[in-house]
């Protein structure tokens, strides 16, 4: 330790040449004699990790490594080439060299003006350090060499081929990497070796490439380089993107600008009105033919002309359009007018539904008042019953026999109260709520709005759906209801809201009382037949292209069915055994 001189930071680092010296490797170095000594002369260098077949450009300026490469050419050429821990080090110690390094040999020397020699080096063998024999001028340890362990498997060469595909990627993307690496990688076929390539290709931390060089098992050695690997691969990815979006964001804003500049002059002596006045004066009008009420037309003029005062490269340009948009296209005056025939509402949902009395007479009660009193508001009915027993289905005669649009919304699942009241408009990508949505793709303003599952609410630590709902399902409350994203009111008092649950005890207290609960139990044996005989069978028939010709049901038939293979509150099985008679049944026609 004593006799050990100070190493500057500046005396062993990497030169960046190229060469087409041949590889030499363990055959290759016993084909030449070059078995590996037991002493060698110990090369510590800093920044770098050589691996076996690699080939490292040196230059060496400092007096006793010059020693040691004189005394390595005038022996056999061999030396050990080991990365230091310490990379801080004046002196460098044993204790500052890692155990593990590579056996090289030197291809190449050259003698500079100046005295330094630069260097060509090949490694050969890993190598681990087992005793250090000299250390002044410059040390020598005696080594062991370290053979690759584990075999080339059917697991090893599909991680060889996905570690190729993505050191090409890598390639590509960095821009000091020649192409010629990923031909090289190619047509490597030890999963040991590939792994050493990839990893003294790249620029990974010393820590990692001695990582690498210290695992023997090949196996291993593959999975810690991909590892590595994809790392660098995400983070080219990424400063590609990134440079790329920079590079278009620029090039797009100044031909814009340009264009933009261009169309200004040559509308200007055409007489023309440019294109942000026409947008602006477009909006206007539609915003007056949308009929909007008084509050919400204040605030649609507030934020159009917000919107005449911002570029359209601003941020806040396309959400002030698009809350435009949705302000506009809401159904605020747009309605249909009922169908107050009582007989004809009857006859229709007999049609759609067998039995059903209470559900129906309910209907048709609501209908005989609309007729007495126009403006009246809404019911808020509840189905409450087993899966099968027509539930929605009713939702959708009762709007067919209204004549009015049927919209459905499910809240099974739904946690978020911004489901129902819409997202703030500070937030990105911020929408209205399931409710406001509706509205809009109803197109007017007193739809029949089924809410399907309200017992699957649930609730977390975004808010309460259901206290949201609260609001929606009071007639005294919804004609002003508010979302988070319009902030102005809107009237729900004219739409029908239809609720659907399969049981009650889920549905908190204040929203259950605002409701008018409807059960459906299920239906009977004879219900269940004759549901089958006037509806299902028919549909079924139809649904699989056959005929009365081709298929009858016999009334004993569809008993049994009900009985011994449909054990159900609803009739959703009995279909589904319709179905498949009808598909047996179909099967034999097409086969002729």
């Amino acid at each position: 330790m004593k006799g050990d001189l100070p190493i500057a930071a500046d005396e062993v680092e990497m030169m960046i040449e190229e060469t087409d010296i041949p590889e030499v490797g363990e055959k290759e170095g016993k084909k030449k004699g070059m078995d590996l000594p037991e002493d060698l002369p110990i090369l510590p260098i800093r920044e770098a990790v050589l691996y076996p077949k690699m080939i490292l450009p040196l230059m060496v300026s400092q007096e006793r490594l010059i020693k040691l490469i004189d005394a390595a050419l005038l022996a056999n050429k061999m030396i050990g080439v080991v990365a230091m821990k310490n990379r801080n080090a004046e002196e460098v110690k044993p204790e500052d060299l890692f155990e593990v390094g590579s056996g090289a040999y030197i291809l190449k020397m050259v003698k500079m003006p100046d005295g330094s020699l630069r260097l060509l080096i090949q490694g050969t063998w890993r190598i681990r350090l087992t005793e250090f024999t000299q250390r002044a001028p410059f040390l020598r340890a005696k080594v062991v060499p370290l053979m690759d362990q584990g075999e080339k498997t059917t697991e090893t060469e599909a991680m060889m081929v996905g570690i190729k595909g993505t050191f090409r990627k890598v390639v590509e993307l960095a821009p000091n990497l020649p192409a010629e690496l990923a031909i090289m990688a190619m047509n490597i076929e030890e999963p040991g070796a590939l792994a050493d390539l990839i990893t003294s290709a790249l620029n990974f931390p010393l820590e990692d490439k001695q990582t690498i060089l210290e695992t023997l098992n090949v196996k291993d050695r593959l999975e810690k380089a991909n590892l590595f690997l994809t790392k660098e691969l995400n983070v080219l990815e990424l400063g590609s993107k990134i440079q790329s979006q920079v590079r278009e964001g620029i090039d797009k804003s100044q031909r814009e600008y340009f264009l933009r500049e261009q169309l200004k002059a040559i509308r200007k002596e055409l007489g023309e009105k440019d294109e942000r006045t026409v947008e602006i004066e477009e909006l206007r009008q539609r915003m007056i033919n949308a009929k909007l009420p008084p509050e919400v037309m204040k605030e649609g003029e507030r934020e159009l002309d917000r919107l005449a005062k911002m570029p359209p490269a601003a941020a806040e340009y396309t959400v002030s359009r698009t809350y435009l948009d949705w302000l506009i296209e809401l159904p605020w005056a747009a309605s249909t007018e009922d169908n107050l025939n009582i007989s004809q509402a009857q006859k229709v949902l007999d049609e759609d539904h067998y039995d059903l009395e209470k559900v129906k007479k309910r209907i048709l009660e609501y209908l005989s008042v609309r007729k007495l009193k126009v403006d009246m508001k809404g019911p808020i009915l509840c189905f409450v019953g087993p899966p099968g027993t027509g539930k929605t289905s009713m939702g959708k005669s009762i709007a067919r026999a209204l004549g009015r649009k049927f919209i459905r919304t499910s809240l099974g699942g739904v946690r978020d109260e911004a489901e129902i009241r819409g997202h703030r408009r500070t937030y990105v990508g911020a929408l209205p709520g399931r409710i406001i949505q509706g509205m809009r793709k109803a197109g007017l303003n007193n739809p029949v709005f089924m809410l399907d599952e309200i017992d699957k609410l649930g609730m977390d630590f975004r808010g309460d759906p259901s206290a949201a709902l609260l609001e929606v399902l009071d007639p005294e409350q919804n004609y002003a209801f508010s979302d988070h994203y319009l902030e102005v009111p809107f009237d729900l008092s004219k739409v029908m809201f239809i609720t659907t649950a399969n049981i009650l005890d889920p549905i908190p207290p204040a929203l259950r009382d605002r409701m008018e609960v409807l059960d459906l139990p299920g239906y009977t044996e004879e219900e269940k037949l004759r549901i089958a005989q006037n509806y299902l069978v028919p549909k079924q028939i139809q649904v699989h292209g056959l005929s009365d010709k081709n298929l009858k049901f016999e009334e004993g038939a569809l008993r049994r069915i009900i009985l011994d293979y449909t054990r159900e509150a609803g009739v959703r099985n009995l279909e589904r055994e319709t179905a498949n008679i009808c598909r047996g049944v179909a099967s034999r026609v097409a086969e002729g």
